[in-house]
Parts: structure tokens; C-alpha cells; sequence
């Protein structure tokens, strides 16, 4: 067995066969392959759908995650798999055919300990806000990240999506840190680089992400990803175990809330130029939807993981002062 593909899911009847028929597609050989699906126990029909194709597929599994989180779910696919490789990906996306054979061919030809491709934002429905979703997390404004706003040449990165693993790099620096419900491969990738390992990003490797479709879900996945990243530093006594951009957002929102109870127009001002900033931007960037939606799609991302950010300070406060702290599923 060559490959062991890893995919933890929760959930996702919208999205799972179009991730399992892209998988299906692919040019790598069905035989060096096992497909394993890692379920916290969907409530929808995630579960039924993908029995169905294991009825056709022998190579693909169901594995019970009791416990829900992602983590949990990649050490238990980890452990059950038999692959020399290891790639783990997301239920919420499709895979073009050689997805898999570029991702094993750069691993060894860069002598890499882990590789990924570019990501894709996209959306299903395409009206003005789901679009102005897709437009704000493709581009480093509103995510910072190169592996979404896209690169032009290989590069030695901290982090890459859905990466390529061979499977001794985990008894080398361990496993998924299962405190962890968010960051979880950001947390492993800088336990790869500190260790001496190099990640690249292949720009030529891309997949579709198929992103969240409405404000209210943008907030919420958002404002977890600001609180996790302040918990992440917390629970592995590390700042440097996530990077300066994962706490912009933090940085900017205290930038203005702090100054309104000493200095009202210094928060003022710091508003001003963020939103002139965000509507030249929006203007720039804004495709198949209007601007004020592109500019609340911004307000929206950034605000929500700056305000998630202090919810994790209040959280570490909190355990500080022996009151009830966070609970993992």
C-alpha cells in the first residue's frame, strides 16, 4: 500500500460525493490507494452516502470519530491506514486527477517532509454574497495566506492545506495535538519546521475549497479560527507555533477598542483608514457581486476573528481566575 487518504467529515451531505467522485477520478493507481473516511458521527446523511460507495469501492473506509474533532480524527486514520504516504484532506472540497501523483512526485523530488498545492476558493451559489465570501478569502487582505491567494513558484512555506505526508515524520515529531479543535496541521507543520524539516507549496497543485455561503457562518467559522489561534499559543506554551498574521486581526481590533477609553479620535482615525483600505480593495477585487457587499465580507472576516481572538485571552483569564474554562468536545 502507497498511499493512505485521510478525511475527517462532520456533516457534510452537500459537499462529500462531489469530494469522493473527484477522488474517484483520480490518475493515481486504485490498487496502492486506500480512502478513509474519518466521521464524528454525522447527524445528515454523510454517513449513508459514503456507504454507498463503499459497497462499490473496496478500497475506501468508515471510521467512528466519538469524539467529533478533527485531531482526534486524523491520529485515528493515522494509526488505522497503511500507506507509506499520508495526505490528508477536507470533505468541503473536489481534486483534480493528479492531484495525488504530483503531490507524492514533488515530495520526493524536493526531499520534502510534507508538500501541498495551491487552494481555490469557491462557492455553489453564486449571487452576491456567497461571491463576495469567495472573493474576500482569496485574497491576501482578507486571508494573508499564499496558499489562497496563490503563488508563482515553488516556495519553503510554514503551512500548506491538505498536505502530502510519508508516514515516519509522524514518529519523528508526533502525532496531531488532540487539545487542539482548531490549527491542528498548523501546530504539526511548525513542529516539522523546528525540527528541521522543509514544507513547500507547489503552484502548479491546485484544488476547489468550497467555502461557507452566508455571513452568519463566515462569523462563526472565523471568530473559532481568532479563538483558537490565542488557545493553540496556550496550550503549546508557544507563540511561534502559529505566525504574526494568525494575530493581526486581534491586533487591529485592540488597536481600536483600546484607544476609545483614552483617546476616542485615535480610534477613529485607525477606522477611517481601515475602511478606506477595505473599500479600494473591494473595488479592486469585487466579481460577480456589488461593493458594499465585498466590503462587508471584510468587515465580517476580519472583525469576527479579531473579536474570536479576545474571546481566547478571556478564556485563559478565565481558567487563571479557577472559573469554568472551555470544554473539547
Amino acid at each position: 500500500m502507497k498511499l493512505s487518504i485521510i478525511i475527517p467529515c462532520l456533516n457534510e451531505e452537500r459537499y462529500i460525493a462531489g469530494c469522493i467522485d473527484s477522488i474517484l477520478k483520480s490518475d493515481f493507481n486504485k490498487r496502492d490507494m486506500e480512502v478513509i473516511f474519518v466521521d464524528g458521527m454525522s447527524s445528515d446523511n454523510t454517513r449513508s452516502i459514503i456507504k454507498k460507495y463503499q459497497d462499490k469501492y473496496d478500497f475506501i473506509q468508515l471510521i467512528n470519530n466519538l469524539k467529533k474533532i478533527v485531531p482526534i480524527a486524523m491520529n485515528l486514520g493515522i494509526r488505522a491506514s497503511k500507506g507509506e504516504y499520508i495526505i490528508r484532506l477536507d470533505a468541503h472540497a473536489s481534486y483534480p486527477a493528479d492531484y495525488f501523483s504530483k503531490l507524492i512526485y514533488y515530495h520526493q523530488k524536493l526531499e520534502a517532509d510534507n508538500v501541498g498545492g495551491v487552494l481555490l476558493t469557491e462557492v455553489k451559489n453564486k449571487t452576491n454574497i456567497p461571491s463576495a465570501i469567495k472573493n474576500v478569502l482569496s485574497d491576501k487582505l482578507g486571508v494573508g495566506s499564499s496558499f489562497r491567494s496563490g503563488i508563482d513558484q515553488i516556495s519553503e512555506v510554514d503551512t500548506v492545506p491538505f498536505g502530502c505526508y510519508r508516514r515516519d515524520i509522524f514518529e519523528r515529531v508526533g502525532y496531531y495535538d488532540e487539545r487542539l479543535a482548531r490549527n491542528q496541521d498548523i501546530e504539526l507543520n511548525n513542529r516539522i519546521k523546528h525540527s528541521g524539516g522543509k514544507i513547500y507549496i507547489i503552484p502548479s497543485i491546485k484544488c476547489t475549497y468550497f467555502a461557507r455561503e452566508d455571513f452568519r457562518a463566515l462569523a462563526k467559522n472565523n471568530f473559532d479560527n481568532g479563538r483558537w489561534n490565542i488557545l493553540t499559543a496556550y496550550y503549546t506554551g508557544k507563540l511561534k507555533s502559529l505566525s504574526l498574521r494568525h494575530y493581526v486581526p486581534m491586533l487591529f481590533l485592540l488597536s481600536i477598542l483600546i484607544p476609545l477609553f483614552c483617546c476616542y479620535g485615535v480610534s477613529m482615525v485607525v477606522l477611517v483608514i481601515y475602511l478606506t483600505t477595505v473599500t479600494i480593495r473591494s473595488y479592486q477585487i469585487k466579481k460577480e457581486t456589488t461593493l458594499p457587499y465585498q466590503v462587508i465580507s471584510f468587515i465580517y472576516l476580519h472583525f469576527s476573528y479579531g473579536f474570536g481572538s479576545l474571546a481566547g485571552l478571556l478564556d485563559i483569564l478565565l481558567k487563571y481566575l479557577n472559573q469554568p474554562f472551555i470544554k473539547l468536545q
